[in-house]
């Protein structure tokens, strides 16, 4: 999936070259793009609760932070933001560490051209847009668990007008509690013992030989 139309890029690196830099490979890729470079991850945290952005570009070694604090302390504050680290250092171990933490993508400074860092975006954007979809679909599926659990047990229903208790205590009918904890529609009749009770003179017309029971 391509990278939006127009990109609100977050860059936060304290280095005045590199971010030179980025905005080179950005311009000569033909990115559509707003970018906002902080050289603090306070003044990052900052602009993140202001602010959206489809992507961050992080340097690791910022002047308020070490190692990976910076990454950490994002993805605590902004859980769906894609995450591209940049970093100088070549070291695969680190690579993934920055993965596991959440990271969609890992670029060693001077080794990735325009390209590369088009497909970093654009890749890390479907990547994080997929595993949000992923997490939703997972809750969902949670909660219809968690209601299929709550109707498998036992169910307290009145013995004479056949209301049903739920789990905080409260009385309701049984159509209004199987509404709220299920996908069941109900619609109302009148069966055929009750059309006999209630309106005998109705009762041939409407039932016929369908109302009576079945031989045992």
């Amino acid at each position: 999936m391509p990278a939006p139309a127009v990109l609100s890029i977050m860059l936060i690196e304290d280095s005045d070259e590199d971010a030179q830099l980025v905005r080179e490979m950005l311009d000569d890729r033909g990115y559509d793009y707003v970018l906002k470079r902080t050289d603090r991850l306070s003044s990052g945290l900052r602009l993140l609760e202001e602010e959206f952005f489809d992507v961050l570009l992080l340097d690791l070694g910022l002047p308020d932070s070490a190692g990976f604090d910076a990454l950490t302390q994002i993805r605590n504050q902004a859980p769906p933001l894609p995450i591209i680290i940049l970093t100088g250092l070549s070291d695969e171990a680190l690579a993934v560490k920055a993965i596991s933490l959440g990271a969609q993508d890992y670029l060693v400074k001077g080794n990735f051209a325009a390209d590369t860092l088009y497909r970093a975006i654009s890749h890390s954007i479907e990547r994080q847009r997929l595993e949000t979809e992923r997490e939703r679909l997972i809750l969902e599926l949670q909660e219809a668990l968690s209601k299929v659990k709550q109707l498998s047990g036992l169910l307290p229903i009145c013995a004479s007008c056949k209301q049903i208790r739920d789990d905080k205590g409260y009385w309701t009918q049984v159509e209004v509690y199987m509404s709220e904890h299920t996908e069941i529609d109900f619609t109302h009749t009148v069966c055929p013992e009750c059309t006999k009770k209630l309106y005998p003179e109705y009762y041939d017309a409407i039932w016929g030989d369908k109302g009576k029971k079945p031989d045992k």
